[in-house]
C-alpha cells in the first residue's frame, strides 16, 4: 500500500509469468510433467493453482486423486484420454479447445491418445495445497466410452470409429429428427 492508504496497484496488480519460467518443483505423477505457472510463490495467488501438464506420446499417467481439490484441464495441444473410476471402468477423450473437469476425490488417469504427438494441457485447481495422492487400482481391461453433450453425460456405446462427439451430436439428432422422434408412447428408439 501507499502512504495515503491506496492499493499500489503496480506492484500489487497483474503479475505476468513467462511460459519460460513456469516451476517444476510441483508434486508430480508418473507419466507427466506439471509446471507451476500461478501459486502464492509465483504469483501470490492465495486461492488458486494454474500451471502446464505435458504427456509424451503413448504415455499415461498412473491412477490418482487431488484430495478435496476441484480440476480444470484445458487441452491445448494433442489428444488426452481420461480413465476414472473405483477401477478406471470410464474414459472419454478431449481435444484441443476443449475442457475437462475433474471432481473432488475422483481416481483418474490422463493419457496421451496419440502415438507420435506429444499432449499439453493448462490445468487449474481450486486450491494451493498440492494434493497428489498416487493410487494402486488394477483397471478393468475395457472401460465404458463416456460421451459428454452438454451439460449431462451420455453413454452411447455404439459409437462408430473416429467419430468425434460433435459427429455423435450430429447423428443423434438427425436420428431423432429422422426417426419420428416425436417423443411419448411407441416405443423402439431406446437410449
Amino acid at each position: 500500500m501507499s502512504e495515503k492508504g491506496k492499493i499500489d496497484w503496480r506492484s500489487e496488480g497483474v503479475r505476468i509469468i513467462p511460459g519460460d519460467q513456469l516451476d517444476t518443483n510441483t508434486p508430480q505423477t508418473p507419466g507427466m510433467q506439471r509446471a507451476a505457472a500461478i501459486n502464492q510463490a509465483m504469483a501470490g495467488a492465495k486461492k488458486i493453482w494454474a500451471g502446464t501438464v505435458d504427456i509424451e506420446a503413448k504415455a499415461k499417467t498412473g491412477a490418482h486423486h487431488h484430495g478435496a481439490l476441484e480440476s480444470v484441464i484445458y487441452v491445448v495441444k494433442g489428444r488426452a484420454r481420461m480413465r476414472w473410476g473405483e477401477k478406471l471402468e470410464y474414459v472419454a477423450e478431449a481435444g484441443p479447445g476443449d475442457f475437462i473437469f475433474v471432481p473432488p476425490y475422483v481416481p483418474h488417469q490422463e493419457i496421451n491418445a496419440s502415438d507420435d504427438e506429444p499432449l499439453s494441457c493448462v490445468l487449474v485447481r481450486s486450491d494451493q495445497e498440492p494434493v497428489v495422492v498416487n493410487l494402486d487400482i488394477d483397471p478393468v481391461e475395457k472401460p465404458e466410452t463416456v460421451h459428454w453433450i452438454g451439460p449431462n453425460p451420455v453413454s452411447y456405446t455404439h459409437l462408430r470409429a473416429h467419430e468425434t462427439s460433435h459427429d455423435l451430436l450430429c447423428r443423434l439428432l438427425l436420428e431423432k429428427k429422422m426417426g419420428g422422434g416425436g417423443g411419448g408412447g411407441g416405443g423402439g428408439g431406446g437410449g
